[in-house]
């Protein structure tokens, strides 16, 4: 791990954040999200669980697979194992949450989403639905971070 890496780590200088950029760094975010979200939702189903511990389950990855995603790219840059987690729980942390608090906000208010099988249309368009508005509004809190100089502007310093 280089010196310069670790430098950059602790630098969080305000950025130009545009809504491209800002949508750039949510679809990251979903990805991770939706991934673990769905892996969550299917498996919870699957195994007939209630909602509480379906939830559960699905946010606990939704975090795992967020997190690893923004790894993936800064291990990628040589950076070590210690110091890519510490840059992807700076930079996802807060998208994540926000993400997950609304998606999970969307499926329990449609009715009947929670309970429907994985086989249901119910279930599967809800989820897209809950991804698309967390998606909507989490676009902006990326915006604002990037703004700030944290979120995923934490990450682009390790983008050569």
């Amino acid at each position: 791990m280089s010196t310069e890496h670790e430098h950059h780590g602790h630098e969080h200088h305000a950025a130009k954040a545009s809504w491209g950029m800002a949508a750039s760094a949510t679809l990251h975010c979903l990805t991770g999200c939706a991934i673990g979200e769905v892996l969550g939702m299917v498996i919870g189903t699957a195994l007939g669980w209630g909602n509480v511990a379906t939830i559960v389950l699905a946010v606990a990855l939704a975090f795992v697979f967020g997190y690893a995603l923004t790894m993936r790219g800064v291990l990628r840059a040589g950076v070590g194992f210690k110091q890519a987690l510490k840059v992807a729980l700076a930079a996802d942390t807060v998208s994540i949450l926000v993400m997950e608090i609304i998606d999970n906000g969307v499926m329990l208010v449609v009715p009947g989403a929670m309970e429907a099988g994985l086989a249901s249309w119910l279930f599967w368009g809800a989820l897209a639905f809950a991804l698309f508005v967390a998606f909507l509004l989490t676009t902006p809190v990326n915006k604002w971070l990037i703004g700030r100089g944290s979120g995923h502007a934490v990450v682009h310093a390790y983008h050569h």
